[in-house]
């Protein structure tokens, strides 16, 4: 429809003279590389580990089964690419490099450790690209194990061990991992989840890695222990967690057991403070003067149109970037409500992202409807606005919000 192909002759409406000119322009491949990079979070940064230097950097080796691949950063649902820029062809831009895929796929059945230990110790850093493809998780082929695959873990492990420089993990996958192992390794000193990055995404990850980006992603999804696979039947949908049997409950919103890495979760290569500039302490809800509430008490009242038109209050926040990089950051609003009709323990407000030089702060505003914000679903699907205190919080900042009538 927007093309103009049902309004007569398409060559004369708004995008008739679009031809192959237009596709792949200097623009378009800009921009896939600026998605990716955008998209790349940083999960564990060890002090002085990233950004690498290109200039104290004389030799890097790139170890791993997806180092070199093309197909598989376009996931699925996948257009054309114009053209690929592998991991390896996006570091080696910048810097020597020694290769080896350490595994003949993602499967890894038998890695190359010795090999790859031999390249790691010779080389200034080393920079391990792992995780999966679509031979493991597709449309109609569901992971039964949130590790690493085959030999993977054995293979980052023992190449860490044998680096003489800085370990850089980057795991290429949709889902998430438990990749406690290396999290809780100290050599490993940094951990980067790309996703799959698209065409140019291993100039991306070399962006990244070597400072000319400093990464602003954030996960869309908390990244669990193997050990809650085993507790979640994929036929229960449940969101709550239910103690009878031990069911732990999904998301961020009612999970409360062990993770490795949480949704929201990203590092900066630069320091981010958040100060509260303005927000009210409490918030009246209006309810007709018969209203059973005004008699007894009410734990909450129904999110009902005569009590919330209008009911909406401003959040200041000001975002002060204290490092000396330049960069994005997303602030995140989250509310916890009180616990009522088994309510979540927080759950996402809303998100800014902003860009803030080096030294310099931002403000960040955030309009909250009462009624649709700080609203909870009860036993029985009706919609409530809980009354008593409801926390807001953006990073370690905490705001006390009394709800009343």
């Amino acid at each position: 429809m927007r093309l103009g192909f049902f309004d007569g002759n398409p060559s004369k409406a708004i995008y008739g003279k679009l031809g192959p000119k237009d596709v792949c322009t200097s623009e378009h491949q800009e921009m896939a590389r600026e998605a990716a990079r955008q998209g790349i979070v940083l999960l564990k940064n060890s002090k002085g580990s990233l950004p690498l230097s290109p200039t104290a950097i004389k030799t890097l080796a790139v170890i791993g089964p997806n180092a070199n691949v093309t197909k598989t950063m376009i996931g699925n649902y996948e257009g054309t690419p114009c053209k690929y820029t592998t991991p390896l062809q996006g570091l080696t831009a910048l810097v020597t490099t020694t290769y080896l895929p350490g595994c003949s796929n993602v499967a890894c059945g038998t890695a190359q450790i010795d090999e790859a230990k031999k390249i790691a110790a010779a080389a200034d850093a080393t920079v391990l690209i792992v995780g999966i493809d679509q031979s493991i998780e597709a449309e109609g082929r569901d992971r039964v194990s949130i590790q690493l695959p085959g030999q993977q873990p054995l293979l980052i492990t023992e190449v860490a061990k044998a680096s003489k420089g800085n370990v850089i993990l980057v795991v290429m996958s949709g889902g998430g991992f438990d990749i406690s192992f290396a999290k809780n390794d100290d050599k490993i000193t940094s951990i980067l989840w790309v996703g799959y990055p698209g065409e140019a995404g291993g100039a991306a990850i070399a962006d990244v890695i070597f400072g000319f980006y400093n990464p602003t992603g954030r996960l869309p999804m908390t990244w669990y222990p193997q050990s809650y696979v085993d507790k979640v039947p994929m036929t229960n949908m449940n969101m709550r967690p239910d103690p009878a049997t031990g069911y732990p409950g999904r998301t961020y919103r009612f999970y409360t057991g062990e993770t490795v890495y949480t949704f929201g979760d990203g590092l900066s290569y630069t320091q981010f403070n958040h100060h509260l500039v303005q927000a009210p302490k409490s918030v009246s809800i209006p309810i007709e003067e018969g209203h059973s509430c005004h008699s007894s008490k009410c734990k909450s009242v129904d999110a009902v149109q005569e009590s919330c038109q209008n009911l909406a209050f401003d959040i200041h926040l000001r975002v002060n970037n204290a490092g000396n990089m330049s960069g994005s950051h997303t602030v995140f609003l989250f509310s916890s409500p009180p616990s009522v009709h088994n309510s979540p323990q927080k759950h996402l407000l809303g998100f800014e992202k902003v860009f803030v030089t080096a030294k310099a702060e931002a403000l960040v505003r955030f309009k909250v409807d009462v009624c649709k914000d700080l609203s909870i679903v009860d036993e029985l699907g009706t919609r409530k606005v809980a009354l008593g205190l409801h926390v807001l919080h953006v990073g370690s900042l905490k705001h006390s919000l009394n709800v009343r009538i």
